[in-house]
């Protein structure tokens, strides 16, 4: 009964937030994309294109130029996700042509510039959060897929050159130089919001030290911080001397205060700190979606 509930609500979380990812992006198209022409790259760049010359609805566009795709990856993706990627697709589609074609949403702004920062920030948020739900809507992610298994090109490399030729090509069909550089600002602005949707906003810390002093730093950590860590048995290669390393997660705003202590107790102190996005564990907030 347990199992059916959990499964139930995760169904539930799936569909409302492929939709809402959905409504954002068709906002962004109809807002900001389709009125000026800009082309993001991958099937959504060929269908405004398309729109450009013979006024085709881009939704319905894209869904046709879709439905080959799937059946294409759909043993390279698994059903579960095909299935889930398949309603994003046809959802955000769908309202695109909705808010564009039926209601007929005027451009929010005739400045390009805005248009393509905005149109890059509403695709991100959107994209990120059906990429959370573990969706897809079509597209260059089936053929990243396709290229990975048949060329050793990595997935990303392969959308990446698909979206580069794609946006470049934009730039023949409109017979401007400045149409690709628009879409290049789309397809960065986009892919940066992504990723902080997905890895999240408020990054912590990851700090490796090693030290003379570790059971002070250690107890700094402890008492004066708050967090935990853990200390491992290391070998200095350069000095050849068995010590320890200490390992721990601080928020931001800890580390000038660990940097200072550090600083008076041993300046002489081997420190490495690296941005981490996800942690898992107790007084940290986890990014990873079930």
């Amino acid at each position: 009964m347990k199992l059916t509930k959990r499964r139930s609500g995760k169904i539930i979380l799936d569909v409302g937030g492929i939709l809402l990812g959905s409504v954002i992006m068709a906002f962004g198209y109809s807002l900001f994309l389709i009125p000026h022409h800009f082309v993001p790259g991958g099937v959504s760049g060929v269908a405004i294109i398309v729109n450009y010359y013979f006024k085709l609805p881009v939704g319905l566009l894209i869904i046709l130029f879709n439905i080959p795709l799937f059946f294409l990856g759909i043993k390279l993706m698994g059903k579960k996700y095909a299935l889930k990627s398949l309603v994003g697709m046809l959802t955000s589609s769908l309202l695109i042509d909705f808010f564009y074609e039926v209601l007929k949403i005027q451009s929010a702004t005739n400045n390009k510039i805005l248009a393509s920062i905005y149109s890059g920030v509403f695709i991100g948020i959107g994209m990120g959060i059906i990429f959370r739900r573990k969706a897809s809507t079509g597209g260059t992610d089936i053929v990243g897929q396709l290229i990975n298994r048949y060329t050793g090109f990595s997935i990303g490399m392969g959308i990446m050159i698909i979206d580069f030729v794609i946006i470049s090509a934009s730039g023949l069909f409109y017979r401007s130089w400045e149409a690709p550089l628009y879409g290049y600002i789309v397809l960065f602005i986009s892919t940066r919001v992504i990723d902080m949707i997905l890895e999240g906003w408020n990054y912590t810390k990851l700090v490796i030290i090693t030290s003379t002093k570790n059971e002070e730093i250690a107890d700094f950590i402890l008492n004066d911080l708050n967090r935990g860590g853990t200390a491992l048995k290391s070998r200095s290669l350069y000095l050849n001397r068995e010590g320890e390393t200490i390992i721990s997660v601080l928020h931001r705003k800890q580390v000038p205060h660990l940097r200072e202590f550090i600083k008076e107790v041993d300046p002489n102190a081997f420190v490495i700190i690296n941005d981490t996005y996800t942690v898992l564990g107790n007084g940290f907030r986890t990014t990873i979606v079930s």
